[in-house]
């Protein structure tokens, strides 16, 4: 069975992303088109990039990048549960991914954002530009969900039919667009 990394993409003291997380996990297992795994970045702890070579190169002096790489390169794909800060992504989700290159490679990504009114998209829209930069593939499928505070309930994202339709319309593509990248993802030939 694939693997899919569900990614909490913000670290911020009182943020929203772990129940945001919890749902689309929640709403993944559901599917069961997937072995799913929460990430979260704040538990990871990345620094600011650090490794003296390209990461390209594969070569990681540090056991943080080694550790992140070796988690990274176990899955089959992805999906960043995304805030937007000032109309864009998270400088922390930014970071995660220039850590590394062929371990994102020929990999599907899906995004569930969250903010005020615009719901995370500009910042999604913003971050497609980093993700297909590293060869992962972008689904158009998508979860928004504008003015997340009022979705929280004692501490966990409410369901909703809505939502948890197009986190499935979402997740079949990533199902169908894993399988279909699996041969590519086999070649792991830098470039």
């Amino acid at each position: 069975m694939p693997v899919l990394h569900v990614i909490v993409a913000s670290t911020r003291p009182g943020r929203v992303g772990p129940a945001v997380a919890r749902w689309c996990a929640a709403v993944a297992a559901d599917h069961g088109g997937f072995d799913v795994r929460t990430v979260d970045l704040a538990d990871i702890g990345l620094p600011f990039l650090d490794e003296p070579e390209h990461p390209a190169t594969g070569r990681y002096h540090h056991q943080h990048t080694k550790d992140w790489s070796t988690l990274v390169d176990s899955a089959d794909a992805f999906v960043f549960v995304m805030p937007e800060y000032n109309f864009g992504f998270p400088a922390v989700a930014k970071n995660a991914v220039d850590f590394l290159y062929t371990e994102w490679r020929h990999k599907p990504v899906g995004f569930v954002s969250y903010g005020m009114s615009s719901g995370g998209v500009r910042a999604v829209q913003m971050f497609k530009q980093v993700v297909t930069t590293v060869k992962m593939h972008p689904v158009t499928e998508a979860v928004a969900i504008p003015f997340v505070n009022g979705v929280i309930e004692d501490g966990e994202a409410a369901d909703d039919p809505g939502r948890r339709a197009a986190c499935v319309r979402m997740l079949d593509e990533l199902e169908r667009l894993s399988a279909a990248l699996a041969p590519l993802r086999g070649e792991r030939v830098a470039s």
